[in-house]
């Protein structure tokens, strides 16, 4: 399938973040199995599932690597940088597969990143240049 073997996402190719070869075998290991239980199961409840997957697995790291005495403190800052995490993830693989598909998905949460990184992605390709760019 193409989602398994998509490259690293635009903005972060540009931000310079690099992951291991082992992470996205990891990632297309987790899609052949979504894929395969979606054919018996059915994408949307295999969606559901692998939502509550990842929040029941996010929410076991979380308490085995906070100091207990410290896990309400740290309660909110962990919840919204997991959110935003996924939020940006979520966008970045719309704008991508959007672009891959030729289906227009709308204008980008990022679209001011991808601009200052020079990338043209989706409506952006279509946006004419600054006057002094």
């Amino acid at each position: 399938m193409a989602e398994e073997n998509q490259a690293q996402p635009a903005a972060e190719q540009q931000n310079g973040t690099q992951f291991p070869p082992q992470f996205f075998d990891c990632v297309n290991e987790y899609l052949e199995l979504t894929n395969k239980q979606s054919q018996q199961y059915g994408e949307k409840n295999i969606s559901l599932a692998a939502l509550f997957a990842s929040a029941r697995f996010n929410a076991h790291v979380f308490l085995a690597n906070v100091k207990p005495i410290a896990a309400a403190e740290e309660r909110t800052a962990f919840l919204d940088y997991m959110s935003t995490m996924y939020r940006r993830m979520l966008n970045e693989h719309l704008d991508g597969m959007g672009e891959e598909r030729g289906i227009d998905v709308g204008d980008s949460e990022l679209a001011d990143e991808y601009k200052a990184a020079g990338v043209k992605i989706g409506r952006l390709k279509d946006a004419p240049a600054a006057a002094n760019e």
